[in-house]
């Protein structure tokens, strides 16, 4: 990829860069599914974890899970779930505007003081399109969509994944840019579009 293509992942609508990645060892919960596809879904976050070259945690010593993960039927679910509305503030609202729009999938981020990821959570509404996916597919684009810091652009027109011999894969290219974005010399969180030029020099060697 070009430092233009890598630039792009990362910048937002407004035209502003945003980068940030996990300075914490991810520890993730899964909410909503049967024991089959948990395993699916951790085995995704160890796999991409592990091509970062980061950490997992049973446990985080401040929030238990940091990485949250519901998988639901219907967005008004969210009203039910204990505790939600004191991590995220407004979730009620949030639910029925999500309803409203027909949205199958929902993430937001917290970040700690320097701009690293400090928490995940994912939601998706197990309807339409996500329920025709493959369980390792769905967990596997999500997981990596929760890695990093992406820009909301970055996988809307083109999938993080890719297919080979008959098999999902993630896209080499994509691959790279988790690699690269985890290089220890890095920071954690970058604003100054520069830093894609940091990455390309890494995904170059």
């Amino acid at each position: 990829m070009t430092p233009s293509e890598i630039e792009q992942l990362f910048t937002g609508s407004s035209g502003d860069y945003r980068f940030a990645r996990w300075a914490h060892p991810i520890a993730p919960v899964v909410f909503g599914v049967e024991d089959a596809t948990l395993a699916v879904v951790k085995g995704a976050f160890e796999a991409v974890v592990s091509l970062a070259g980061h950490r997992m945690a049973e446990r985080d010593p401040e929030l238990g899970a940091n990485c949250m993960v519901f998988f639901l039927r219907d967005w008004s679910e969210l009203a039910t779930v204990p505790e939600l509305d004191r991590l995220l503030p407004g979730i009620a609202a949030l639910a029925g505007r999500l309803a409203e729009e027909g949205a199958e999938r929902y993430r937001v981020f917290r970040f700690d003081d320097a701009g690293a990821i400090r928490a995940a959570f994912v939601f998706l509404r197990m309807g339409g399109d996500l329920a025709e996916m493959p369980a390792e597919d769905l967990a596997l684009s999500e997981v990596v969509q929760a890695i990093l810091c992406w820009s909301e652009a970055a996988f809307a027109e083109v999938s993080p994944l890719a297919i080979a011999g008959g098999r999902t894969i993630l896209r080499p290219e994509i691959a790279e840019v988790i690699r690269a974005a985890y290089d220890p010399v890095l920071p954690d969180a970058a604003r100054d579009p520069s830093h894609a030029l940091r990455l390309a020099a890494r995904m170059a060697r």
